[in-house]
């Protein structure tokens, strides 16, 4: 195995190019455990960690920049007012070790549906920019994932930077696990509510090949508080309006059963996320929050 350590961005191109199937490692929280583990044998290994513009990002008027290497205590720390998805997510990633390490390039880059970044990427409304010697790509997150852990990178591509939009309303995440840290999670969902074009994004992981928006709970939702000027008034949600919300964030799954749980349990339990991250978000909103905590936010 032959490593490969670029000390800028353009010698990482020139040697992806030359070396296409070269692995990128940045963190290493994916890539190591599966050498170490023997499941993977790479003939090249592509070390990122002295590209310098890759653990950088940048608030702009409406995006974060966010480089590909930025790892989630970053985000925890120093993004989670403008992302506070991903930062609640982040908060659930391994341990202190892992999170001061890895990073939702990473994430992206290994494209599993337990990723947990991933609810919040689609829920805030991302986009992967890409490049290669050849130019560059913005992917829209959602057409990033194509099968399991596989992704919509061409060979001589890298991750480069994930814009994701500023919260303008209230963002909450949730995951099932089998114990609080250290987990793997069952399954997962990330709800962001968008008052500027009055819609509601989510995002479900762990439930389906690949992690996914439940588009037809969006549009459920979205027609629904439009329809009963809940954006105008700030009146709570009905019952009737969350519970068919739960059933359509459950009905877009297509899960598996596995050592972690049941096809039959994720769904239910995605039903269940997406009712109480609903439930979250709006009170938030009603109290003209931008973020949430586990229970709500509480009017003054």
């Amino acid at each position: 195995m032959d490593f490969l350590r670029p000390a800028s961005w353009e010698e990482a191109l020139a040697a992806k190019a030359e070396h296409p199937t070269a692995v990128p490692i940045a963190g290493g929280t994916d890539v190591m455990v599966e050498i170490n583990f023997d499941q993977r044998r790479p003939e090249y290994l592509l070390d990122l960690g002295r590209v310098a513009e890759l653990h950088a990002w940048e608030v702009g008027e409406e995006n974060v920049r966010l480089g590909a290497s930025v790892p989630y205590t970053r985000v925890i720390e120093d993004l989670r007012t403008e992302l506070p998805g991903l930062a609640l997510a982040g908060h659930t990633v391994g341990s202190p070790q892992i999170r001061n390490r890895g990073s939702v390039g990473g994430n992206l880059g290994a494209a599993s549906p337990a990723g947990d970044s991933h609810p919040a990427l689609l829920a805030a409304g991302a986009e992967v920019e890409v490049e290669s010697v050849r130019g560059t790509r913005f992917i829209p997150v959602e057409e990033f994932y194509t099968g399991v852990k596989r992704n919509a990178l061409r060979p001589d591509e890298l991750i480069k930077t994930i814009h994701i939009k500023k919260a303008t309303g209230a963002q909450q995440f949730s995951k099932v696990g089998t114990r609080n840290a250290m987990v793997i999670a069952v399954c997962a969902f990330g709800i962001a509510l968008h008052p500027e074009t009055r819609t509601v994004r989510t995002g479900i992981g762990s439930a389906a090949p690949t992690p996914l928006r439940a588009t037809a709970a969006e549009d459920f939702l979205n027609a629904a508080l439009a329809d009963g000027g809940f954006w105008e008034s700030g009146k709570s949600i009905t019952p009737s309006i969350a519970r068919q919300f739960a059933e359509l964030a459950s009905g877009a799954c297509s899960p598996i059963d596995d050592v972690r749980g049941s096809a039959r349990y994720r769904r239910h339990a995605v039903g269940i996320m997406a009712r109480r991250t609903l439930g979250w978000v709006w009170d938030a909103y009603r109290c003209g929050g931008t973020r949430t905590t586990e229970g709500g936010a509480q009017c003054a």
